[in-house]
């Protein structure tokens, strides 16, 4: 006797391919915000550490409370970050991206920081005497070459908010991280286990993405690695 295709459901089981069919709707949602709420504090909190990694590596006093703050962010457990913005933002999507926003800065201000420090000073000097000012020495040279530590340092954010997005589900926010609460909370196994691989896989796939967008943008680090 065949077993009916939902009997995987009934049994509570971990590996279930009639969840997949019968939530497809839901799990899909969860996806699309998932990914939303990863892209949209990853690109504010590298806007943000753009000017804060320039600002350290011109004036070096400026590096040190801007490196101590960024840490200090980051140290705060998602918890308490969360409760400290909740009278500004209220239970929003905001609340989730504003966290996640300032956990971004210490990982993308260090590395974008590093990169800009590690341009050969004989480079600046060889576009010093072609006529290049600060900005267009800036913007021509010093962040081009400083693109392969930012890339790392944006990698290693974009992963890292993929795994803090599900901690927004306190605040009805977390994209597939609403689902596995709800399915830790009922023991929904098939739910915790689908939306947790979905996560791992988002996390891959993004991070695989940079990989390839990092060396197209540095053609010229395959030319040293060959």
């Amino acid at each position: 006797m065949i077993a009916p295709p939902d009997d995987c459901l009934a049994r509570n089981e971990w590996i279930c391919g009639a969840y997949l069919s019968t939530r497809s709707g839901i799990l899909t949602d969860a996806v699309v915000q998932h990914l939303q709420l990863t892209a949209v504090s990853v690109a504010l909190g590298l806007l943000l550490a753009l000017p804060l990694a320039i600002a350290a590596r011109r004036w070096r006093w400026a590096a040190g409370p801007i490196l101590g703050v960024t840490t200090l962010l980051y140290t705060i457990p998602a918890l308490a970050m969360f409760s400290l913005l909740l009278p500004v933002y209220g239970l929003s999507a905001a609340l989730v991206v504003a966290g996640l926003v300032l956990y971004s800065l210490t990982l993308l201000v260090r590395n974008i920081l590093a990169g800009l420090r590690a341009v050969p000073e004989e480079t600046r000097q060889a576009a010093r005497g072609l006529g290049y000012g600060p900005i267009r020495l800036l913007l021509a040279v010093e962040l081009p070459l400083a693109v392969p530590a930012a890339m790392a340092g944006l990698r290693i954010a974009t992963v890292s908010a993929v795994s803090l997005v599900t901690i927004g589900a306190i605040v009805g926010h977390g994209g597939l991280g609403n689902l596995i609460y709800s399915g830790m909370n009922s023991y929904f196994k098939a739910q915790v286990l689908t939306a947790s691989v979905l996560c791992v896989v988002i996390a891959v796939a993004a991070d695989l993405l940079l990989l390839g967008t990092q060396r197209l943008l540095t053609p010229w680090t395959r030319g040293r690695a060959a």
